[in-house]
This record gives structure tokens, C-alpha cells and sequence, in this order.
């Protein structure tokens, strides 16, 4: 300590009690004998030892007259309130304690073994600032207040954290100016202030050793745990997303126990749902509820007596319950909370309402293992943070109500990032007129001269494998209910079981041969009707065929209430395919943002189909050029492979295996589109417009002209034009994709069968090439057959 005490400093500290023996030298001359007794004798212990005037830099000499130094510092130190005051002797700027009181040395015992006493916020990292602000003051007369309240952070005996505020009292200081010392003037002093962290400006004003501070501090500190607590609760409910914070509830527990002085205690909320009556869980990490017990919702009026009802949700006011176990045994062990609370071992509680006027939010929750721990006494230490808490509840909901509403908008509306500006600057101009008391009417959006761009990886005969799945699962159905109606005719040789057995197998030779609508209807309302009565009385009649009739309930699917196991894997296929596509393209599509902003949109059907809009009226502040709509549609080229390479990828997982089939439109006339209100969904604008949206509908069920191919297949990219302008720019950049081993050299330009209100289409087929090897470090690719023969080996 003694090498580093005048560290990198512009003052040279040395200890010295000159300032304290000026007073006693005063005191000498008194009129009142005893004073100037009392003076000499200190005065006079004090002079064999020069140096406790004259200042020094040893620190070990505090130890070795610590005997004299004790007797200079009595009067300070008045032994009648040593065991009150907590009052430390201490180095200037440093930590370095000399002379204490009773009652702080009792402190520092009771905080254990090895603990180190460290000034909680102490600004270290700018101390020769800080000291350079003292000489500026002290000497120079330039009052810059650097001042900050100081803390000491001790544990007690029991491992409550305590606070004390440090207030110093430096008029046994005194700082003397070296020849190192220069004079200031106010323009340096101007400089200084607009540069507190230039270091080296500091030094050079104010240059290391050019001063000397004489002297030594008396600390006195105040025990604030409490308001330090409750400082720190106000502090921690601050800000957002504190459930989702590891050490949240860990802090807010250690601060309560501060605060109540008991280190045991632990910290739960509940939440109320004041429409429902209902108590609920708080989802977040470390965040309990000792009334629910691991529940997620009960109703209000299970969880509470009528007492705790009355206090909680009637006054508004604290529930306390000193002894957990006396209320348990009185209520006969089920009343709640008690029984809750027992069965947790819970000893004592205490149970706040966050309510704000009077309807409550939710609960605040404190709880022991200790009896009388938690009781109506202290319970009114919540009184200064309830507020707090309250404050940070109602911004909680209001937080969650904002966010679920973002939810909604991004899960069931289109208002995307790159046109919400436009809905913010109506939104505002709508509160405007509704502030000057017009009637506010939101204004349709539109964005005009736009660039349209479509493309969908559509799941092939998704219709014909659907009926084919529901065909199967409707013949193993009935050919179950058959099984189970022969064994009920063979016991009980009835013609009604036999005229069943008739009907059911005429269903089955229906569905053998084509699944239709009509079809799948009645056999429904036959089984519900007729079927499931007779199963319900042959259960009550036989005990011998409930096996049978259980077997055959066992594999019913409980919200269609018919066999749902090949329609299950079809449904899964469909719903992990599209999830896997939808993924993708929106990663992708985070990166086409950056490129330029535009509008985009997609949406799962048997397959994921997407919609992009670009143009200068939805990029607001950045100016459009048709080179970035070039740059899209070959990013939109280029990711509809990749969406194909993950598709086949994926279908070796999957259940039923389909396969896709991929399509994009091209439109080179600009257009405008519309948000509809009602649908909450833009559309194109105007009837001209209205021609894109004809096309892109039917263009999935065009042939080529002249035969009855479908436009689509399978392993192929189908590109849908009407120009010749069209054709040559995705011609080369298919040519340019085909290098970088996307696509095969089959490349075939066909021409479109008329669509109703729609002639002069042509389209581009290019093969896919696939990448096998999901690291894609394999530099392998394959075509469509390929691909499926290396799947199937």
C-alpha cells in the first residue's frame, strides 16, 4: 500500500493532524483550566513525534502510533456514543481506515472473515480527475461540483446485505501548492470543462506532484438499507423486458431482504384476469406463484377464504399470515391459500395487492420458512414500494398489450416494415384531426408506379393426395366397424347387425372406387347417427365386445371424431413443408431489404406463395432505379432454387412424400396498389391493374399450347412473360445461374394455351440442379430423377 499511495497523482497525500493540534495549540491559551489541561497533555503526547504534524507518506507509521493518534483523536471520537455512531478515521481519497468506533468495528466483525472494505461507487477510473476538481476548489477557487453520494455495501451476521451512506468532513485538510504548480486562468479552467475525460489535458494543467494535500477525514455513515432498497426496487422495475432478464428475480429477492432484514425470504407474483376472476402465472425466469403452485390458472374464488377475499380484492390492502400452519389446521387442511402454502412448507407469508383504483392487477407474494417471519407489522414496510411496483405493472401490461398487438400485426395482417412509415404518417395525421375536433377518417394507403413480383413452390395433386388420404383412413374406418358388427351378430344373430354390416360395405365399395364430398358427409352422419349408438348399447349390454369396441374408439381422433392417421401425415407433410419454405424465405428476404426496401408479403396454402412490390413511392427517402428491380427479381431467381434444394432436402422425413413444383410471373408495367381496409390486405388498384391479378390466379392451371401438359412440373422452374424484353433478361440471367450450378442445360421456351380473358403468355422451363448434401460442402449436383434415384439408394 505504501508504493501505490501516491500513485499517478496531482497531489503528494500526506497523513498529518496538524489542523486538529492548531485547535488544541488554540486551546491552550483558554480561560478554562481543564480545556487547556486537556490541550497540553495531548500536545505534549504528540511532540516527541514531529511528524504527526509534519505530514507522512508511510502508512505504517498509522500502526505505530496508533496509541498517540488515538489519544489526538478522542474528542472526535466521544466513547460516551462510540456504540451509536459509525464514525471512521480515514486516508484522504484512499480506503485506508485508522480509528473507528465501537459500533463500526462491530460491523466489519459481523460481515466475517476476509471481508475487504471497498467504496461501492467510487469512480476509480477517473480518480486523478477527481482530485484535480478538489485542488481546483480548494486552491485555484474555481467550485466544480464532482461531488456523488458514496456507499459502503456490508453484510450483517446473518447475510443481509447492508448499506451505509458515507458523509466525509474534511476541515482537518489542508492543500499546499509545490513548485510544480501553475497558475490557472478561467479560459483553462473553460477547457478543462469541455474535456473532463482528456486525461492528458488534466495532467498538463494540473501536472502530477503539484501538490501537496496535508490532512486527514473524519467519515460518519448512516445505515439506508431501507431507502437504499427501496431506491433499488424502483431501480430494477425500470425498463423493459425484466422478466426475460436471468438475474432479474434474483436481485428483486436479495433487494426485499434487505429491506425486511431477513434473509430467508423469497419473492413470487401472481397475476389476476379481472374478465375471468382468475388468478395466473407470470411467465418469466425465476418468477413464482406460492398461491397457484406450479398452476397456470385457477379461479380467483378456489384460491382464497373469504377473509383473504375480502382484504385483497374488497380493501385493497395486505393479507398477512404470521403462522401457516395454526390457520392450515384450523381451516381442516383444505382451505386455501393455506393448503398451498403448507404443502410448499411455507411457514409465514404476506399477500399485497398491485392494484391501481382500486382493481387489482395481481399479487405481490413474500414467504418464510420461519414462523412469524412474515407478519401485519412488518408487512407495512411494502407501503413506500407498492407504488413502484404497481407503476411497473401497469407498464408490464401495457408492454404485453403492445406486443401482442405486434404479434397480430405480424402473424395475421401485411402492414410490413417497408410501408408502415406510410401508415405511421396517417396514423398521425388522424390523431391530429382528431385533436382539433374534426371527425378523423383513416385514409386508404396506396402506393402508385410500383413493380410487381410473384413466385409460389406449390405442392403437386395436393388435392388428389389429400382425397386419397381421407379414402384411406374412411376403408379402414368402416372395415373396423365391420369387425366389430360381425362379432355382435355372431353373439346375438340379429338381421339389424346384418343390415349394418350390408350398409357399411356399400360405403366402402363407394369409396373404393372415388372419394367424393357427398360421399365422405353421409358416411360421417352414418357413423355419428347410427353406428355409435349401437357401439354405446352393445357396450352396455356385452362386457365381451367392449375390447372391440374399445380398440376401435382407441384409434377415433378426438376433433373429427373419425380415423385421422393418413390425413394426420398428410396434414403434418403440408404444415412442416411450408414451415421449412416460409423460413427460409423470410431469412432470405431480410437480406433483400438491405439491397433496396420494398414490399413483401407471403402466405401458405398447399405451398408457400409470396408477392413483392419495389418502386421509388414505398423506398421513401431513397431514390429508385430500375437496376434494383433487376437485382431482385434475380435475387427472387436464385431463391426459389434454394427454396427447391431444402424442399427435397426435407422430403425424405416427411410422412407422405410430395413433391413441389415452382412458378414465377413476370410483369414489366408498373402499377398501383391499394390497402384494403376491410381485408386488411393490399391489392392492386384499378381495373387496368386488375389484369396481374387475373394471371397470377390462373397461370398454375395453364397448359402448354397445343397439348395437354401442364405448365408446372415437378423439378423444373416455370417463368411466366409476355415480352420479349423478358424473356432476354431472365435468359441471361438463367445463363448466369447455370454457370453457377443451378440449373441444367434443358432450358425450353414454350407458349401458353389462352386463360380466360388472357392470350400472348409464354414461359421459360428450366431444370433444377439439386444439391444432395445439406453442408453443401459436396460440390455434387443432380437433377430431378437423379436426385430421386440417390434418395432412394
Amino acid at each position: 500500500m505504501k508504493e501505490n499511495y501516491n500513485a499517478d497523482s496531482p497531489m503528494l497525500q500526506l497523513v498529518s493532524f496538524n489542523k486538529l493540534l492548531e485547535h488544541y495549540d488554540a486551546q491552550l491559551k483558554s480561560k478554562d483550566k481543564y480545556l487547556a489541561d486537556r490541550a497540553k497533555y495531548i500536545l505534549d503526547a504528540q511532540a516527541p513525534y514531529p511528524e504527526l504534524r509534519e505530514g507522512f507518506s508511510d502508512v505504517s507509521l498509522l500502526d505505530k502510533h496508533k496509541d498517540v493518534i488515538s489519544l489526538i483523536l478522542a474528542d472526535t471520537f466521544a466513547s460516551v456514543l462510540t456504540q451509536n455512531e459509525i464514525k471512521t478515521a480515514t486516508t484522504p481519497f484512499e480506503n485506508i481506515v485508522f480509528n473507528s468506533s465501537e459500533r463500526f468495528r462491530k460491523i466489519l466483525k459481523d460481515a466475517g472473515e476476509g471481508f475487504e472494505l471497498e467504496i461501492r461507487n467510487l469512480p476509480m477510473d477517473v480518480n486523478y480527475i477527481m482530485k484535480c476538481t478538489v485542488v481546483l476548489a480548494f486552491h485555484y477557487g474555481f467550485n466544480l461540483d464532482f461531488r456523488r453520494p458514496l456507499f459502503y455495501d456490508i453484510p450483517d451476521a446473518n447475510g443481509v446485505m447492508r448499506h451505509y451512506r458515507i458523509l466525509y468532513n474534511a476541515d482537518f485538510m489542508e492543500i499546499i501548492p509545490t513548485e510544480k504548480s501553475k497558475e490557472l486562468t478561467q479560459a483553462d479552467v473553460d477547457e478543462l470543462l469541455e474535456n473532463f475525460d482528456n486525461i492528458e489535458l488534466w495532467k498538463e494543467k494540473i501536472p502530477p506532484g503539484s501538490f501537496v494535500s496535508k490532512g486527514f477525514v473524519i467519515s460518519n455513515m448512516f445505515d439506508v438499507t431501507a431507502e437504499h432498497s427501496i431506491s433499488d426496487i424502483k431501480s430494477t422495475l425500470i425498463g423493459n423486458n425484466k422478466r426475460g432478464d436471468e438475474d432479474f428475480m434474483d436481485s428483486f429477492q436479495d433487494t426485499f431482504r434487505s429491506l425486511f432484514n431477513l434473509k430467508e425470504i423469497n419473492v413470487g407474483f401472481t397475476g389476476y384476469d379481472s374478465k375471468a376472476n382468475k388468478f395466473l402465472k407470470i411467465y418469466g425466469k425465476g418468477i413464482e406463484s406460492y398461491i397457484l403452485k406450479g398452476k397456470d390458472m385457477e379461479p380467483c374464488d378456489n384460491m382464497l377464504c373469504g377473509y383473504s377475499h375480502s382484504k385483497l380484492l374488497g380493501d385493497s390492502t395486505y393479507f398477512a399470515i404470521p403462522n401457516v400452519e395454526k390457520y392450515f389446521e384450523k381451516s381442516g387442511g383444505e382451505q386455501q391459500p393455506y393448503k398451498n402454502l403448507h404443502e410448499q412448507g411455507i411457514k409465514s407469508a404476506i399477500l399485497a395487492p398491485i392494484a391501481d383504483n382500486g382493481n387489482l392487477l395481481g399479487v405481490l407474494e413474500l414467504v418464510s420458512n420461519t414462523v412469524n417471519e412474515l407478519n401485519s407489522v412488518n408487512a407495512n414496510k411494502l407501503d413506500d414500494v407498492m407504488p413502484f411496483i404497481v407503476s411497473a405493472v401497469i407498464r408490464s401490461i401495457e408492454e404485453e398489450e403492445n406486443l401482442v398487438d405486434a404479434i397480430i400485426q405480424h402473424e395475421c395482417t401485411t402492414v410490413h416494415s417497408s410501408v408502415y412509415w406510410k401508415f405511421q404518417e396517417e396514423a398521425k395525421r388522424f390523431m391530429a384531426d382528431e385533436l382539433v375536433g374534426n371527425q378523423p377518417v383513416f385514409k386508404e394507403v396506396v402506393f402508385k408506379d410500383v413493380y410487381p413480383l410473384y413466385g409460389q413452390v406449390d405442392i403437386k395433386d395436393s388435392s388428389k393426395e389429400r382425397n386419397l388420404s381421407i379414402q384411406k383412413d374412411l376403408m379402414i374406418q368402416l372395415s373396423e366397424i365391420n369387425n366389430v358388427l360381425e362379432v355382435a351378430f355372431k353373439t346375438y344373430k340379429l338381421p339389424i347387425y346384418e343390415e349394418l354390416m350390408f350398409r357399411v360395405n356399400t360405403y366402402l365399395d363407394e369409396v373404393k372406387e372415388a372419394l367424393y364430398t357427398h360421399t365422405e358427409q353421409a358416411i360421417f352422419d352414418f357413423v355419428k347417427e347410427e353406428v355409435n349408438p349401437v357401439f354405446k348399447h352393445l357396450k352396455e349390454e356385452n362386457k365381451e365386445l367392449e375390447p372391440y369396441i374399445a380398440k376401435y374408439e382407441a384409434q377415433i381422433d378426438e376433433e373429427t371424431e373419425s380415423y385421422y392417421d393418413h390425413r394426420r401425415n398428410y396434414d403434418d407433410s403440408v404444415m412442416e413443408a411450408n414451415m421449412q419454405l416460409a423460413a427460409l424465405l423470410d431469412k432470405k428476404q431480410l437480406e433483400a431489404q438491405e439491397m433496396f426496401p420494398h414490399y413483401f408479403e407471403r402466405y401458405k396454402t398447399d405451398g408457400v406463395e409470396h408477392n413483392m412490390y419495389i418502386g421509388s413511392s414505398i423506398a421513401n427517402d431513397r431514390k429508385f432505379d430500375e437496376l434494383y428491380l433487376s437485382n431482385l427479381r434475380l435475387w427472387q431467381l436464385q431463391v426459389m432454387c434454394d427454396m427447391e434444394n431444402r424442399y427435397y432436402a426435407l422430403k425424405p422425413n416427411l410422412p407422405v412424400k410430395l413433391d413441389v413444383a415452382s412458378l414465377m410471373l413476370v410483369y414489366s408495367t408498373s402499377l398501383s396498389i391499394r390497402f384494403r381496409m376491410d381485408e386488411k390486405r393490399f391489392d392492386v388498384d384499378g381495373t387496368y391493374n386488375a389484369r396481374y391479378e387475373i394471371i397470377k390466379k390462373r397461370i398454375d392451371k395453364s397448359y402448354i399450347k397445343g397439348t395437354n401438359e401442364r405448365l408446372t412440373q415437378k423439378g423444373k422452374l416455370a417463368i411466366v412473360y409476355s415480352q420479349r424484353k423478358d424473356e432476354k433478361e431472365y435468359m441471361r440471367y438463367i445463363k448466369f445461374l447455370k454457370a453457377k450450378g443451378y440449373f441444367t442445360n434443358n432450358i425450353e421456351i414454350v407458349e401458353l394455351e389462352g386463360l380466360q380473358g388472357v392470350t400472348g403468355l409464354k414461359a421459360i422451363r428450366a431444370e433444377i440442379l439439386y444439391t444432395k448434401d445439406k453442408d453443401a460442402k459436396s460440390e455434387r449436383t443432380y437433377t430431378y430423377e437423379d436426385l430421386m434415384e440417390e434418395l432412394k439408394s
